[in-house]
């Protein structure tokens, strides 16, 4: 059984390292496995993160919560996005991000991921805060994060994506 999270217009599917595998096969392989419509647009999204978060599940398989989920528009049984944590918690903390394909941008999906994530983080006890990046300048994930909650922290140089703003959410005492 594959684990699933639901929200008001979403599913939310958590991958085995067998559903990964047709996700990096590509679209068509992806579509027959989960008896979804796939969008052109999936093709936006790269490869790489679905080898690394293989590579993950086949050393730790449990940890599978903390990394992806497939995001399903469940009234039209099509893949729209994918979303997840950047690993297990750490010192109380889980870092979260989120994309959705073009064609279904602007009618709030990313907001509903966005808080359904963390949501779901702040099921875990141990999870005290949730962290999500931004590019340097305001845009629609600037505006998403504000809508959910979380509040600008820092903005720091990151090696890979350079500079980019830090948000925090604080789990409610």
């Amino acid at each position: 059984m594959i684990p699933v999270l639901h929200s008001k217009r979403l599913h939310f599917i958590n991958p085995t390292p067998a559903l990964v595998d047709k996700i990096i096969e590509g679209r068509a392989a992806l579509a027959e496995y989960l008896q979804l419509h796939i969008p052109e647009e999936w093709d936006e999204f790269e490869t790489e993160p679905y080898v690394y978060v293989r590579e993950k599940l086949k050393v730790n398989p449990d940890e599978a919560p903390w990394w992806m989920w497939l995001a399903v528009l469940t009234q039209d049984n099509i893949l729209i996005g994918q979303c997840g944590y950047k690993g297990p918690p750490k010192d109380g903390m889980v870092e979260f991000g989120y994309g959705v394909v073009s064609s279904h941008r602007g009618i709030g999906l990313a907001t509903e991921i966005a808080a359904v994530l963390i949501d779901h983080a702040f099921t875990f006890p141990e999870i005290t805060h949730v962290m999500a990046h931004t590019l340097a300048k305001e845009n629609a994930s600037t505006n998403i994060l504000r809508k959910c909650g979380l509040q600008f922290v820092s903005e720091i140089n990151d090696p890979e994506d350079g500079l980019i703003w830090q948000w925090r959410l604080d789990r409610e005492s």
